[in-house]
């Protein structure tokens, strides 16, 4: 890839996804995308959609590699660092209500998808993908899922379209929700844990939580944003456990439209998130910051992170036409659906539980 006659080309691939990027962080600070919630990452996969839709057969096919690199190792860099986000105190914070709720949400939802994937004929890896994004994170967990399954690109930018859309339907419900008296049978910190645990983006936990809880006056914005977090520290072990098992049940893979065996894919770049997290743990008792933002460097690493993980999304937006959304056809769309109902019922269901019954 970065050979001495490719290097050239493989930079104008890194340099083109770089400054849509760039644009993506522009767009994302504009009033009206602010106010819709939507992060740089998801900016980054439509302006990519764009680009494979209207330039991309009139640019070198040279510059692929740059843009495959930004699909592979920027994206593992990407989710390294996202573990400087969150801290072990978070989940000492929260407390047994949150974590058990996040661990039933995330083992439920995987679980739910897969067996709603076969019985709608959808692509399994496309299934997982989507159950994977539903069930911990959104956009950042499938592309952490994507090393792991090994799927081609256009379902990774369908898995992520599919999860954005219904999140962003739920940051809007759970505040009309909230103020229309549906969730009175939940007190705050069941509230709190119910968003937290249940809506697909971080961006969409911040979001509901400050339009419930605007001051956090009521421990709702702030409790859901830590429940959330620790939805997304069991991504490493999912990502473990999802390797093993693929292995064992996949005889291959089909990779740049070539079949080859299929092997466990050890995803070391979990393990260094856990790292990540641990280390920052450590560098919060040693600054004696109350929270994340207040850890010296954070802020800029965060900015880093996010850029990163936008370039990981512009590039697997180039390779997303229509055509490809219309092969998939609506099923995705359906099943993305299906587990935004089961988050959603399902999810008060067993947050009133939890809640009542570990008080």
């Amino acid at each position: 890839m970065f050979e001495k006659d490719q290097r050239a080309n493989t930079f104008h691939g890194l340099l083109l996804i770089a400054l849509f990027s760039f644009a993506a962080f522009y767009i994302a600070q504009l009033p009206f995308v602010k106010s819709l919630s939507l992060s740089p990452l998801i900016v980054g996969i439509i302006l990519g959609m764009i680009y494979a839709n209207s330039l991309r057969s009139k640019l070198p096919e040279s510059w692929t590699p740059g843009i495959k690199f930004c699909t592979k190792q920027i994206l593992r860099c990407g989710i390294v660092l996202y573990g400087f986000r969150l801290t072990l105190t978070d989940v000492a914070a929260v407390g047994l209500q949150a974590v058990f709720v996040d661990l039933v949400i995330v083992c439920g939802t995987l679980c739910l998808g897969v067996l709603f994937g076969r019985l709608l004929k959808i692509d399994s890896d496309l299934a997982l993908m989507t159950a994977t994004g539903s069930s911990i994170c959104g956009a950042a967990a499938v592309l952490g899922a994507e090393p792991v399954v090994r799927c081609e690109g256009h379902k990774t930018a369908i898995a992520v379209s599919t999860v954005v859309i219904f999140g962003t339907i739920s940051m809007f419900l759970y505040p009309i929700m909230y103020r229309s008296g549906l969730l009175d049978g939940l007190n705050n910190t069941a509230v709190a844990i119910y968003t937290g645990g249940t809506l697909h983006e971080v961006a969409h936990v911040a979001g509901a939580g400050n339009a419930m809880d605007p001051t956090d006056e009521l421990g709702i914005a702030g409790t859901a944003t830590i429940t959330k977090m620790i939805r997304v520290m069991m991504l490493a072990p999912v990502l473990v456990v999802m390797s093993l098992i693929l292995a064992k049940y996949r005889e291959s893979v089909v990779i740049d439209g070539k079949k080859v065996k299929n092997k466990v894919t050890i995803p070391w770049f979990a393990f260094y998130f856990i790292g990540i997290i641990c280390l920052n743990t450590l560098l919060q008792g040693l600054f004696d910051a109350q929270s994340v933002k207040e850890i010296p460097l954070n802020g800029a690493i965060e900015y880093i992170d996010t850029f990163m993980l936008t370039m990981a999304m512009t590039a697997l937006g180039t390779d997303t036409s229509f055509d490809k959304f219309k092969q998939a056809g609506a099923k995705p769309f359906l099943l993305a659906f299906m587990l935004f109902v089961w988050l959603v019922i399902g999810g008060y269901l067993l947050t009133d539980f939890v809640t009542t019954t570990l008080a």
